[in-house]
Formats: C-alpha cells, sequence, structure tokens
C-alpha cells in the first residue's frame, strides 16, 4: 500500500499563521509540508503578488481592489494582526520573493491563478517567465478555476503541470481534464469520492482535494492513497501521515 501522499500547505500553514505570507510558507516548510499551495495575482504595476481575495479587506488593514494598488502601496499594508497581534509585521508578499526563498528548499509549489473575477490580462505569461528565471519548473503546478487561463498555460508551454480546481461532483472528470491539457484534479474535498480517486489512478491524472483539515479525512484521503492533500494544518497531517504508515507495517 502506498502511503506517500503528499502534503501541501493551503496559502502555508493558514490554520497557525496569517496566510499568504513569508511566515505562513517558512512554518509549513518547519512542519515538513512537501509542498505550499498559493494565489497570484496582479497590483496596478504589474507587480505579480500572493493573495487570495480580490480585495485586501479580509487580510490586511486596508481596503480596496489588489488591481488598484501599486505594490509599494500594497507591501505597506499589515497583513498579518488581522490573524494574531504578534504577526503585525508580515505583509503581501511578491511571488518573486516566494519564489526565491522556495527555490533553496525542496518545496513543490502549487500556483493558482487568481483570475476569475478580476481578468489579470497576461498573468499566464508573466508566471510561467518567473517560474523559468528561478528553474523551479519542475516542481511547481499551476491550478486555476478559470480553466480557460490553464489552456493558455498550456499554450504557452506544454511541459508546465497544470491542474483544474473544481467545486462539483464531475462524471470521469479526468477526461475533462486532459481536453484542456491539465494532469492534475484539484476539487473540493466533499467530491473526492472512491470513484473519483480509483478513476483518476487509472487515467494516469492527480488528484489532490482541498481543503483538508479535519483528521477523519486526513486518514481516509491517505489510506485511500490518494496523490496528495491540500491543507490549513500541514503539521497535523504530517503526524496522520506517519500514523497510517506504521499501520501499514
Amino acid at each position: 500500500m502506498n502511503t506517500n501522499t503528499l502534503i501541501f500547505a493551503h496559502r502555508g500553514a493558514a490554520g497557525t499563521h496569517p496566510e499568504n505570507t513569508m511566515e505562513a510558507f517558512k512554518a509549513a516548510k518547519l512542519a515538513g509540508a512537501d509542498g505550499i499551495e498559493f494565489d497570484v495575482q496582479m497590483t496596478k504595476d504589474r507587480v505579480l503578488v500572493v493573495i487570495h481575495d480580490e480585495t485586501v479587506d479580509r487580510t490586511t488593514n486596508g481596503t480596496g481592489w489588489v488591481k488598484d494598488f501599486t505594490y509599494d502601496q500594497l507591501k505597506q499594508l499589515d497583513a498579518g494582526s488581522w490573524f494574531d497581534e504578534s504577526f503585525q509585521k508580515a505583509n503581501i508578499p511578491t511571488l518573486e520573493e516566494v519564489f526565491k526563498w522556495a527555490a533553496n528548499t525542496s518545496l513543490l509549489l502549487n500556483v493558482e491563478l487568481k483570475n476569475g473575477v478580476v481578468q489579470y490580462e497576461g498573468i499566464e505569461e508573466a508566471v510561467i517567465d518567473l517560474i523559468k528565471q528561478y528553474k523551479l519548473e519542475d516542481r511547481t503546478v499551476i491550478s486555476s478555476f478559470n480553466h480557460y487561463s490553464l489552456v493558455e498555460v498550456n499554450r504557452l508551454d506544454s511541459k508546465l503541470e497544470t491542474a483544474i480546481l473544481f467545486m462539483e461532483g464531475l462524471y470521469e472528470p479526468w477526461n475533462y481534464a486532459k481536453n484542456v491539457g491539465a494532469t492534475g484534479l484539484h476539487c473540493f474535498l466533499p467530491v473526492a469520492v472512491p470513484e473519483l480517486l480509483v478513476g483518476a489512478r487509472a487515467n494516469h491524472v492527480q488528484v489532490r482535494p482541498f481543503t483538508v483539515n479535519e483528521e477523519k479525512h486526513m486518514y481516509g484521503l491517505i489510506r485511500g492513497q490518494c496523490d496528495a492533500i491540500i491543507t490549513d494544518w500541514p503539521e497535523k497531517a504530517v503526524q496522520v501521515r506517519e500514523a497510517v504508515k506504521k499501520e501499514v507495517n
């Protein structure tokens, strides 16, 4: 039995640190995560930045749309105090800052393009250029809910791994993924049913459900030999994986 389910830290170690900050990514590495998942958008002056929401309201002390800020304005915002006062020095990192740090680790990277609500023109090419600049092609997967964007990624560089993000119980989603040129299924946890895991495995398509935060779900997916899970709690997931390995041995 394969118990090598990979653990991706969702927006970094978002259960214990402010999401999508360098503090959260460094904590994920310390927790033993195999990879980190994070979201990319673009500022008014076309700097790629790592933040989930299209506005800064929820995760900073600012208000407004990411697309309306220059990066110099964005980096002044406090991106940590909303989570805990001890993180008041955390700010919104650039994608380059994350890549520069990650290049010196062995972490896998899941870059989610947040271009469903706001259409950031040229974001695919800009992200790909940066991936190549830091020689991260072999350990990066690009995902998006905007599947047209994934087709564009595939057009620009068919060697880069892509994954469709989806919330619904699609029938044989591996067939649809192949139509988009993707080899990964990043599905909402409730639709990661056994039929999906078995069918995807038979068709050589990777399944990485999100967001897997409860131990019972971690146990179920790791025992079910799921390729990877995306979780806010990487430390807990690593412990569960070790426990499952002991069961098998």
